[in-house]
């Protein structure tokens, strides 16, 4: 509706799949995709999310465990305070198919879709999750599965770890962020370019 010029779009976590899928469907209109701090779902979440959303306090067991996870010593306790107080007013209904779909396209629909990108392509990556789902941080050199995957589905991708911090780069680190995201853009046509995120 806006005539917009070819865009950069910009996703944060459940984002990065629906800046994805707007590449896919607006190619004409998109001049590159960033992912800040994506994941992948394993098949194996499938079951367990289920299981645990069998129970009526399953939902606000996720929350209440996932969400602190995402933040570090050094994030503000008033912006982790207000993270996870959002997330627990979420309707259990939505909150429950939200992840169950997230989890359900990942295993459907990521690989594919990534592979199918025809734009330039950066991850920012500050976290991953370790066999027992708790959040860590990433440090310099470190890979894993879910960049393997970005890098065997996004050949030329550009990985870009902001190590220790937590999920929210752009409010822990928003200098490390922004830099990294004005460095891609100044490799682009800046001509042809605008920022938009998800």
């Amino acid at each position: 509706a806006l005539d917009l010029p070819p865009s950069v779009l910009v996703g944060h976590s459940m984002g990065c799949r629906v800046v994805v899928e707007a590449a896919l469907q607006a190619p004409s209109r998109t001049a590159g995709v960033i992912l800040v701090d994506g994941s992948q779902f394993a098949a194996a979440m499938g079951p367990a999310l289920k299981e645990l959303f069998s129970t009526p306090t399953g939902f606000d067991t996720i929350t209440g465990k996932w969400f602190p996870d995402m933040f570090t010593a050094k994030s503000d306790p008033a912006i982790v305070a207000a993270g996870l107080a959002r997330a627990q007013r979420l309707s259990r209904p939505l909150g429950e198919s939200l992840l169950c779909d997230m989890q359900r396209y990942d295993v459907t629909r990521l690989a594919a879709s990534l592979t199918s990108l025809r734009v330039p392509v950066m991850a920012i990556q500050t976290t991953y999750s370790n066999e027992r789902r708790e959040r860590q941080s990433m440090q310099p050199g470190q890979t894993t599965p879910y960049l393997d995957m970005l890098r065997t589905q996004v050949p030329g991708v550009r990985i870009e770890i902001i190590p220790d911090t937590g999920h929210f780069p752009q409010i822990d680190e928003p200098a490390q962020t922004n830099a990294r995201i004005a460095d891609f853009l100044g490799k682009l046509d800046r001509k042809s370019t605008r920022l938009n995120s998800s």
